[in-house]
């Protein structure tokens, strides 16, 4: 298996990965090119999110001599994973989803809602819906929480 704790060295790629995921997943959805195009910016990400040691932590990235993905793991919960869009549908989220499961215990996650392709991949690794719902902070869209 190729997924191991990140490191420094590491941060410009997870922020290259979680930026251009955002931009094709959420983009369409929230449709706010401010955010996704001039906000969402890899070198600040870093210095702002990624590069705070007790998030660095958190996170593991799979690596086969390339980044292709990566998990956030806090807890129980699931707070973010991500594949490059390259590398997706390779078994590369199976194979991060499946190591917190068995290394971490998580137990919960939330989605987007209107994430649809996300919530399936959740559901085919044994995360259920549960009913709970919040709104995505400063929008209108929602949050949904699976849970094993």
């Amino acid at each position: 298996m190729h997924i191991r704790k990140a490191e420094r060295k590491d941060l410009s790629r997870i922020a290259e990965i979680f930026v251009f995921n955002n931009r094709t997943n959420f983009f369409p959805i929230f449709k706010d090119p401010e955010f996704s195009f001039k906000e969402l910016q890899v070198v600040p990400l870093v210095d702002h999110y990624f590069g705070k040691e007790e998030i660095l932590n958190t996170i593991y990235v799979y690596d086969d001599g390339l980044i292709k993905g990566f998990i956030q793991i806090s807890g129980l919960e699931i707070c973010k994973l991500y594949i490059d869009t390259f590398f997706q549908s390779a078994g590369i989220g199976s194979a991060l989803i499946e190591y917190a499961i068995r290394e971490h215990r998580v137990r919960t996650l939330w989605a987007l809602e209107k994430n649809k392709r996300a919530v399936s991949f959740y559901q085919r690794h044994g995360f259920l819906l549960n009913g709970q719902k919040k709104l995505e902070e400063g929008t209108i869209e929602y949050l949904v929480q699976l849970e094993r």
